[in-house]
């Protein structure tokens, strides 16, 4: 996989995975903190191929396949937050829900094995590098990763824009689980079925819905204040 842009790839070199090759430009080269990937020079048109993308910021890697977690060791901790999505297919997303997650220290994100967007180039980067120190792993059916999960002690909540119960009610302390659905379509009925309840945020403008990493954010925070 070759991953691109200037945090991306500084944390892929700090991450878990193996860097084998990088490319930079002139400038980019002659920074510090890339010098252990011993950079081959690169120019804009010549990165740019490599990345597929003008996102390069003069800088990219070749790293090793993306080392998903066992979704089953997310929740071993007793006060262990997992971030579960159904279907969201836009990488930019994904990638911005993992940014929030790691940095809120969150145990971990859950995405679907189909028709859920995976650890991409562009997944990494609109992360800024966040994928490569949490553990994203793949749940083959949410579902019954949620009813396992409820099996394991922890409380599942559905974020859903029209439920009763507002974010800020529940005792998130112990496991806890918060699934988020896709823009415009939310949560699948028997993902949302499995829940043990679901919640909302206030929406007091005159928009009636947040993008998921928006949600995702003031969710995830919102659980670690109840906690505090």
């Amino acid at each position: 996989m070759i991953v691109y842009g200037r945090n991306p790839v500084l944390e892929a070199l700090r991450g878990k995975r193996r860097v084998t090759r990088a490319w930079a430009s002139e400038h980019a080269a002659r920074e510090d903190w890339l010098a252990a990937a011993s950079p081959e020079i690169a120019d804009d048109s010549e990165l740019e191929a490599l990345c597929e993308s003008p996102d390069h910021q003069g800088v990219c890697a070749e790293a090793g396949d993306y080392p998903y977690a066992d979704s089953a060791e997310l929740l071993s901790a007793d006060d262990a937050l997992v971030i579960c999505l159904d279907q969201v297919q836009d990488p930019q997303n994904l990638g911005a829900v993992c940014r929030v997650a790691d940095a809120a220290g969150a145990a971990g994100v859950v995405i679907g094995e189909r028709r859920s967007a995976h650890v991409t180039p562009a997944v990494c980067k609109a992360s800024a590098g966040a994928v490569e120190h949490l553990d994203v792993a793949i749940a083959r059916n949410l579902a019954d990763y949620l009813a396992t999960a409820k099996e394991s002690g922890a409380w599942v909540y559905g974020a859903t824009a029209d439920a009763a119960t507002r974010y800020d009610e529940p005792d998130y302390n112990g496991r806890v689980v918060l699934v988020l659905g896709a823009e415009g379509k939310g949560l699948r009925p028997r993902v949302a079925d499995t829940c043990d309840a679901l919640i909302s945020l206030p929406m007091r403008g005159r928009i009636d819905s947040l993008n998921v990493s928006a949600a995702a954010a003031a969710l995830i925070y919102g659980i670690l204040r109840s906690r505090e």
